[in-house]
């Protein structure tokens, strides 16, 4: 990655919207050098999709919990069969394998509490889950921020 596609991303990341000919006016390209880099991220997996962030209280779903999740084992197997239960579940907003006390860290969001309930149930059920431990987030300071990106070119 050279300094015009470090550019490049950063546009992006702050603007998804761009047109092709508004991202190259503002890294000093043509349009088809431009698309032909974007295309090259996108293809490298640098790039990885494009989306709208949405406002979650909004959108109905104002409630953020933080759900730390111990397996019953740490045997590949299960981690493997939990990962894969979890990409199943739209309730889930990320998720993270983590160190410390717990094996993973969910990011759920729901109406209300009768939807926690529901998503905590759906939780427990999944395989190989051992114990968890819930924290509701109060308020939102911060998130879906740009990656903090450095170019060391």
């Amino acid at each position: 990655m050279d300094a015009i596609d470090f550019n490049i991303i950063q546009a992006l990341q702050e603007d998804g919207r761009l047109s092709n000919v508004e991202l190259a006016e503002r890294v000093n390209l043509s349009p088809s050098p431009c698309l032909r880099r974007v295309k090259r991220l996108e293809q490298e997996g640098v790039i990885t999709s494009y989306r709208a962030n949405l406002d979650r209280e909004k959108s109905g779903l104002p409630m953020t919990i933080f759900v730390d999740v111990t397996l019953d084992n740490n045997k590949d197997h299960a981690s493997t069969e939990f990962e894969q239960a979890v990409l199943e579940k739209d309730y889930v907003i990320s998720c993270f394998l983590v160190s410390g006390v717990a094996d993973y860290r969910l990011e759920i969001v729901t109406k209300d509490l009768k939807g926690y309930e529901k998503a905590l149930h759906q939780t427990q059920a999944l395989p190989h889950v051992k114990s968890i431990n819930s924290n509701f987030a109060i308020r939102t300071v911060k998130t879906a921020a740009s990656l903090p990106l450095v170019f060391d070119g």
